[in-house]
């Protein structure tokens, strides 16, 4: 991989996320609503509410005073105050909210991944048959549905029916604080929403790993296997497999920057303390410089994800690099 190659896609992602900086800020206070109506309170006084006002920039003229202090505080890192949050800084709170969805959509991502492309690889290998059908027809279900449709049987019959795991929540409130219990504790409430969301992400490695492995199967490659009399299992573990994987990169970064801003939905109906029952929360309340600082995390982990994917299909496949 030349170092002009890496340059190039470094650019272009630089280039992005300054794209995405400005689209926010215009996007945000094009809005309906308005940042001052959000922070009004009958109770100040007139003195209280300019203060107010002031602190978040909403006495100054919006271009260019805050547009030039918008780019200046977001490429120190300031995200600004969060109007829902009595004011604490939006990186502490974003911050907080990253944590568990991480953890929730990284280890569905991770079940997703590896059950989707066993599933998908051996649906395309036995195309036509019993496998496949079955298969594919699972998938293009999982695949269409929404997660809190997924989520909602879920709680009905494991939570609230057979009682298994709970309903809600990361953790029971006013647990043991013995770190065994804890954890436990914390498995018991991810069983339900990492299922859903596997579920949901599943079905789209599924049937691209599929694709990739019906095409890899008329290659010349597969064919001098066969005709050396490898077994098919064999053959599709070390030549089609590797070479199918190559369409499954793109996917799994885009995957993975989304990650970052979770599954709303999922979250929401699982009431789970992460970055998109955060958004919905913020957008309640109006609470624009939290949003602002949401929708800049997601867009540049989707961009720093895709970066890495150019860099590893580049590095993977020659000819992407020309």
């Amino acid at each position: 991989m030349t170092a002009g190659y890496v340059l190039r896609k470094v650019a272009q992602s630089i280039v992005t996320i300054a794209a995405i900086i400005l689209l926010l800020f215009v996007m945000f206070r094009a809005m309906p609503g308005s940042p001052d109506r959000a922070i009004r309170n009958p109770h100040f006084t007139q003195q209280q509410q300019e203060d107010l006002r002031a602190r978040y920039g909403l006495d100054r003229p919006l271009i260019p005073d805050q547009l030039v202090v918008y780019i200046e505080s977001t490429l120190s890192g300031d995200l600004g105050y969060s109007i829902k949050y009595a004011g604490r800084p939006v990186i502490e709170v974003v911050a907080e909210a990253a944590g568990p969805t991480v953890l929730l959509l990284g280890i569905a991502e991770v079940l997703a991944i590896v059950i989707g492309m066993a599933l998908g690889s051996i649906a395309g290998w036995h195309r036509g048959g019993w496998v496949d059908r079955l298969g594919g027809g699972l998938a293009l279900v999982f695949y269409s549905m929404p997660y809190f449709v997924v989520g909602m049987p879920l709680i009905i019959v494991f939570a609230a029916g057979l009682g298994w795991f709970p309903t809600s929540g990361m953790t029971t409130p006013g647990g043991s604080s013995d770190p065994v219990t804890w954890l436990l504790d914390l498995g018991r409430h991810l069983v339900l929403p990492v299922t859903a969301v596997t579920l949901g992400l599943l079905g789209a490695y599924s049937i691209l790993m599929r694709s990739s492995i019906i095409d890899t199967r008329t290659e010349d490659y597969v064919t001098t296997a066969r005709a050396k009399g490898l077994a098919d299992g064999r053959i599709l573990r070390t030549h089609a497999f590797p070479n199918a994987m190559l369409p499954m990169v793109t996917q799994i970064a885009i995957n993975l920057g989304w990650v970052v801003g979770g599954a709303i939905t999922a979250e929401v109906v699982f009431n789970w303390p992460g970055i998109g029952t955060l958004t919905v929360a913020a957008l309640d309340r109006r609470d624009y410089p939290l949003l602002q600082g949401i929708f800049l995390l997601v867009a540049v982990s989707v961009v720093l994800f895709n970066l890495l994917a150019d860099l590893v299909y580049g590095y993977l496949d020659p000819r992407v690099r020309s």
